[in-house]
């Protein structure tokens, strides 16, 4: 038997703003031509198929022409609700859609249940919440690790009456795992993490949650995300596993890299280097996170990075030898008098050191200019609204009240 492991989908995902249904989209085209070149049997999807439990119209159509061009094809398709994913929402219709090859896995009820491809017994579990899950598991400690272990109970009670190989599919953090910046943490209280021995007796479990590919022993293995969900990702190969059971068990593993929409590039230097750095122009196609270094924050830096990098969605700034020191505003207020100073003060002090420039003076001279005129002049209808008042709040003090 051949299945491809896949999970954390996310459909309807954004990445810094940027829609990224092209990317997916594009990443289900390639899945179906993968099923189709090496004639794999069941795609398997572990966890998180949605980003949230309300999907958009476009995230469902995008689904449901994924499933049913997989299917098409000839692979049946097991599906098991993530952290992400509303299991009800998810699960609708599931009995009727199993007739079709399409298997959707979210009830505990289910859990000791296999899907049988070719005598293949593969249990999709679904996204354990502890404090949801234990009591109607039986689980003894309320933990990820507890809720795994119980569920795990049904499905070695059910594997000691079955020949042949078995997959588990499972939405959890095993530890031995290295986790990114784009998950969401699942931990409460600390107790998260779930050793890999829980899955003894299985032989392939196919891992969803963390999103870099990777395998924590030779049978327990992460996917990980199709597609790059965040600039700490930026080094991993994406892809799927590509796996080969017989009656014996595990027979292969292998990494099929995925299509990469857009590249990702991390840049940190100069904003003059980074600009005329001829090494970078790989990083002009690319979305790019910049990290400047200058001594003072330059003007105008976003714009500037984007005439040669105009994919650049992330802009850091963290000048060399540490922050610059600037005297507290309050103490360079106190040695102030002029409201122009202070306004140009002010600038220079929430921009990192840049002075205003002779045509921000200005305008700021004509705004201040402006709310003279403006404050003067209410000063003068109220003083005819209410005569002597005037007088009366300019007056000098000479005497303590």
């Amino acid at each position: 038997m051949r299945l491809i492991h896949t999970s954390d989908w996310h459909l309807g995902r954004a990445f810094h703003g940027v829609g990224m249904l092209t990317a997916q989209a594009r990443y289900v085209d390639h899945l179906v031509e993968l099923v189709r070149t090496e004639r794999v049997d069941a795609v398997l999807v572990s966890g998180d198929v949605y980003d949230r439990a309300l999907p958009s119209p476009g995230t469902v159509e995008l689904l449901s022409e994924a499933v049913t061009r997989i299917v098409d094809v000839g692979a049946q398709v097991v599906l098991s609700s993530g952290n992400h994913d509303s299991a009800i929402r998810l699960g609708f219709a599931a009995r009727l859609l199993e007739r079709a090859g399409l298997h959707i896995r979210t009830s505990l009820a289910l859990v000791g249940s296999p899907v049988v491809v070719d005598g293949t017994a593969i249990y999709a579990l679904p996204y354990l919440e502890p404090s949801t899950s234990a009591d109607p598991l039986g689980a003894t400690v309320r933990s990820h690790a507890g809720v795994l272990r119980a569920a795990m109970e049904g499905v070695s009670a059910d594997l000691r009456t079955r020949p042949g190989p078995s997959v588990v599919m499972a939405h959890a953090f095993v530890t031995g795992g290295v986790s990114s910046d784009s998950e969401r943490d699942i931990s409460v209280g600390g107790v998260s993490a779930v050793p890999p021995s829980v899955f003894d007796g299985a032989d392939y479990v196919a891992l969803g949650h963390l999103h870099g590919a990777q395998a924590v022993t030779e049978r327990v293995r992460y996917s990980g995300s199709p597609y790059a969900m965040s600039f700490g990702e930026h080094a991993h190969t994406k892809g799927s596993w590509l796996v080969e059971l017989d009656e014996s068990g595990l027979v292969s593993s292998e990494l099929v890299a995925a299509p990469v929409d857009r590249p990702l590039r991390v840049l940190r230097g100069d904003l003059d280097d980074l600009l005329a750095d001829p090494t970078l122009a790989a990083a002009e196609a690319a979305y790019c996170q910049v990290t400047l270094t200058d001594s003072v924050r330059p003007l105008g830096a976003m714009d500037r990075l984007r005439q040669r990098f105009p994919h650049t969605l992330v802009l850091g700034f963290e000048p060399r030898g540490g922050a610059v020191l600037i005297s507290s505003y309050a103490a360079a207020l106190g040695r102030r008098s002029d409201d122009l100073d202070v306004c140009c003060d002010f600038l220079a002090h929430v921009r990192g050191g840049y002075p205003a420039s002779t045509e921000e003076r200005a305008l700021f001279a004509e705004a201040v200019e402006a709310s003279r005129v403006e404050r003067a002049a209410r000063l003068d209808e109220l003083g005819a609204m209410l005569p002597g008042l005037g007088d009366e709040l300019f007056a000098p003090r000479t005497g303590v009240a």
